[in-house]
């Protein structure tokens, strides 16, 4: 009698455990059909999902309720021990019937909104990217480049990086000279120095390809001055240079005022002033004429009609001598300028450091 009394509760504490799952499993029915289900949100869905899977774990796992009632099998007297397990396992199979149910329609609902969410209509015309352009300076130095090309000079290029040789010895500028005061460069600790003059990237050329040559060297440039409204400590430049035999300072005036004819007009003026430079000797300043005002005095020139375009001279005997060119049989001119200072000019930007601020506002004007 006793034993039918523990099989009895046994069989009641099965069944209330059964009633516990049937009341927290409600709100899941209507799930087990898949019907009707057209309100129901994807994030709806994943949280169902998320309730159904904590569900299971109370209700089917190793520490259920249930699991411990199974456990009990073992101790029901054998004439009731059959009819105990399998009441047991029928109402374990209802519940796992109905989790797996409900779990593969909340799947597919679950499966069905991610992929409307990420669906891709392709016959939707397409996002076009917005279009950039090139900076001012870069439009400037194509122009320049273009000219120098069709005169038959070649584009050079090569580090920003270089050693004390390249950017002062080899340009006739030793140790202690004045004009290093001027072209004071930012150093590194391992004895190597940021250029502050493309005129090393002529060094490098005139090694590698020696005499005969022309070429020229935009690049950037690196020097200790205060940013202002003309100066900058990393600005572009582009230097020329032309060695072969039989150079003069006429080839020189007559490529530069081609140089200036191209870019701004026929009616273009250069003039020439004596100057002092280390690697060139005879040396100048070139000016040309207003191409605003045409020499008569404006805002551009300052008043003057001239607007200074850089150095130039006769290659320094020196200079050719350190990279092995005999200055005895070839001679040559070089020159160099600012790009940001004529871009400056052509756009009538009253302060450079526009130029390097990337903002949009002023970038887009040059569309």
């Amino acid at each position: 009698m006793a034993e039918g009394v523990k099989y009895k509760d046994l069989i009641l504490q099965a069944d209330n455990i059964f009633k516990a799952f049937e009341q927290e499993f409600e709100r899941f029915a209507r799930f087990r059909t898949g019907v009707g289900l057209e309100d129901v949100t994807l994030k709806d869905a994943e949280s169902l999902q998320a309730n159904l899977n904590d569900l299971r774990t109370r209700h089917t796992g190793k520490k259920s309720a249930f699991a411990s009632v199974k456990k009990l099998i073992g101790r029901v007297g054998q004439e009731d021990r059959a009819a105990f397990g399998q009441h047991v396992q029928s109402l374990e199979s209802e519940i796992e019937r109905a989790l797996g149910e409900t779990d593969e329609v909340l799947k597919a609902l679950v499966s069905a909104g991610r992929l409307e969410r990420e669906r891709i209509d392709v016959t939707l015309p397409g996002r076009r990217p917005r279009r950039g352009h090139l900076h001012p300076i870069t439009l400037l130095r194509q122009r320049i480049e273009d000219v120098f090309v069709s005169l038959g000079y070649a584009i050079e290029d090569d580090r920003e990086i270089e050693t004390d040789y390249y950017n002062f010895d080899a340009l006739n500028i030793p140790d202690g000279h004045p004009a290093r005061d001027a072209q004071d460069t930012f150093y590194t600790t391992d004895g190597f120095a940021l250029r502050s003059q493309t005129s090393t990237v002529q060094i490098h050329a005139m090694e590698r390809r020696t005499a005969p040559l022309r070429m020229i060297a935009p690049g950037r440039v690196f020097r200790r001055d205060t940013p202002d409204a003309t100066h900058n400590p990393m600005f572009f430049q582009v230097e020329g240079l032309c060695v072969d035999r039989g150079i003069t300072m006429a080839h020189l005036k007559g490529t530069l005022s081609e140089f200036v004819h191209r870019l701004f007009g026929p009616d273009v003026r250069t003039r020439f002033r004596p100057s002092y430079f280390p690697f060139t000797e005879p040396s100048a300043e070139v000016d040309y004429s207003c191409f605003k005002c045409g020499g008569n005095g404006c805002r551009i020139c300052k008043g003057s009609g001239w607007i200074e375009l850089g150095g130039s001279g006769m290659v320094h005997r020196n200079v050719l001598t350190a990279v092995g060119i005999d200055p005895d049989v070839f001679t040559g001119f070089a020159f160099g300028f600012g790009i940001d200072r004529m871009s400056a000019l052509m756009y009538k930007l009253d302060d450079i450091r526009l130029l390097f601020e990337n903002d949009v506002r002023f970038l887009e004007q040059f569309n």
